[in-house]
């Protein structure tokens, strides 16, 4: 399904074709989400000997807590025959060259204790024998888990269900035996540990469905996967499309890290390329412009960027080293979940820039879905409002919101501006950022979600001039979500609206069990944020 010329009211109408009884997505992917992911490891992080890996992350937890993460990326947890682990070997066996099995409980138990939820690098494309190539142990697995095709030329399976890997033996993931034994895998060892998260490596390898059978053993509250393809500048919307199919592949279960958004990126500031951020619709030109909702955005990770400095590591499709905090500047304030990587905080000496801008990502209330209004973009200058309460510009070009907004980061060629809240320290504000979520609302053509309650921004109860929500992809668990600025510390009633503006037909929702039979709130004090996730659509 082409998210680029799907209307939302047509993506509601086919929403209602697929399937009933979808299994709940992980939550970060299902919400409009606050979440914040600290990638914890760059590609030389495994040589990390005294202390090991892990200890020096353990050390790191409280730090990275403070700075506002909520989720954190860890390097592949098994046994492998390479050094960072890409290479699988005996996947129960839990000691790695980052550090032993204990290391790496008391690394997640620190990171618990600071408030982030520790992601597990699944990496269950491919596999390497214990001593050759194909003698699988821990678990156990003969020749009928190598799909048809190998190189090995040991292969009893069926068809790989997705790209090859000539690296190591590519999995039959439609072999029931390897199934079970993933999903055991998941479900009790790296859960067992403390693991409540999932990053799929190589996902474009196997067949996205597959990815779902994992994530429902699991059940994690973090699942993202990751589909890296070649992009063609002059036809950006077959990239994201690549994305969106994926994650429909998951029946919506998963994310999928934007790499559309971080291949615009690379182009605009490396060339001053900024016009290439928008699209044809006026909307942000990469993955978060069609699902953002379902997007992991990144300025560059432990394959595409250097690792402790500009030009080691592996650099296969850097940000200029100079351009790393535009980047941030970028997806620290848009829509989609922000992941930041460990070596721009610790060795690249970006803790407090990336700090400030974290910090009003969270004062503002920005969230994997709000809306983006983009004011300029153009060569030399990209600028943006995001929710109406926070304004961006990246490039040389000079620019600013105009007045009643207040600077609140800035640096070599970028600045953020915020109004309505005192930047996240508290005090007097006239504004707070509140964000209304609601799924299965089981639209029709023509219909869209509304909030309606007894505020000004919300319609004083008259469905004409209600909030009206954006819907976050499709299917029958079709969120939508939307964020407005209301008053602080404010009790509010509200409900949600079908609402049909050319026909002017309004189905209300039922009562909600209160006093009122209003949904009812109080909103957040100044400084803070609300999010409101109002379940299902009463009928």
């Amino acid at each position: 399904m082409n998210r680029s010329t799907l209307s939302s009211c047509a993506a509601l109408a086919l929403a209602l074709l697929a399937p009933a009884g979808q299994a709940t997505a992980a939550t970060q992917q299902a919400q409009a989400s606050t979440a914040v992911m600290v990638q914890g490891f760059h590609w030389n992080s495994a040589n990390a000997t005294s202390p090991n890996w892990y200890n020096v992350l353990q050390g790191k937890a409280g730090e990275l807590g403070t700075m506002g993460f909520t989720h954190v990326w860890l390097p592949p947890p098994t046994d492998a025959s390479s050094t960072q682990g890409y290479l699988p070997r005996q996947l129960n066996v839990l000691n790695s060259r980052y550090g032993s099995e204990t290391d790496l409980k008391n690394a997640i138990t620190a990171f618990t204790n600071a408030g982030l939820k520790s992601v597990a690098d699944v990496v269950i494309n491919h596999r390497v024998g214990t001593t050759g190539w194909y003698d699988f142990t821990n678990p156990a697995w003969g020749t009928y888990a190598v799909a048809a095709g190998d190189e090995c030329n040991c292969s009893t399976g069926a068809a790989d269900t997705g790209d090859s890997y000539g690296a190591a033996r590519d999995i039959d993931h439609t072999n029931t035996v390897v199934q079970t034994d993933l999903k055991n895998w998941l479900s009790t060892r790296l859960k067992g540990v403390g693991f409540s998260g999932i990053r799929y490596d190589y996902s474009k390898g196997y067949g996205a469905s597959y990815a779902k059978l994992y994530h429902d053993a699991m059940a994690p509250d973090f699942c993202v996967g990751e589909i890296w393809t070649d992009l063609n500048y002059a036809n950006v919307d077959a990239h994201r499309q690549l994305l969106v199919n994926w994650v429909d592949g998951t029946q919506g279960t998963c994310g999928v890290f934007d790499f559309t958004t971080k291949g615009l990126l690379n182009q605009a500031l490396a060339y001053n390329e900024y016009g290439r951020l928008k699209d044809s619709t006026g909307k942000p030109a990469g993955g978060i412009g069609w699902w953002a909702q379902k997007m992991v955005t990144f300025v560059d990770n432990h394959d595409t960027g250097p690792s402790e400095s500009c030009g080691n590591g592996q650099n296969h499709w850097p940000v200029p080293c100079d351009k790393v905090m535009q980047g941030y500047a970028y997806v620290l304030t848009h829509p989609g979940i922000p992941s930041v990587y460990y070596a721009h905080i610790f060795d690249w000496g970006l803790k407090a820039p990336i700090k400030a801008l974290m910090d009003v990502r969270k004062a503002q209330g920005l969230t994997s879905t709000s809306t983006v209004a983009i004011q300029r973009a153009e060569n030399g200058l990209y600028a943006a409002i995001i929710n109406g309460n926070t304004a961006m510009k990246i490039g040389a070009t000079a620019w600013d919101p105009g007045t009643g907004w207040t600077l609140a980061a800035s640096g070599s060629g970028y600045s953020v501006w915020t109004k309505g809240t005192t930047g996240g320290g508290g005090g007097t504000c006239t504004e707070v950022p509140v964000t209304f979520s609601i799924a299965n609302a089981n639209t029709t053509f023509g219909q869209d979600l509304y909030v309606v309650g007894n505020q000004t921004k919300l319609g004083n109860w008259a469905p004409a001039n209600s909030f009206k929500l954006t819907i976050q992809g499709t299917g029958a668990n079709a969120t939508w979500s939307g964020t407005v600025n209301l008053s602080p510390s404010t009790a509010i009633q509200y409900k949600f609206i079908k609402y049909n503006v050319s026909t002017g037909a309004v189905v209300w929702e039922s009562n909600a069990p209160t006093t009122s039979g209003n949904r009812e709130a109080t909103t957040a004090a100044c400084g803070s944020s609300t999010t409101l996730n109002g379940g299902n659509f009463r009928f």
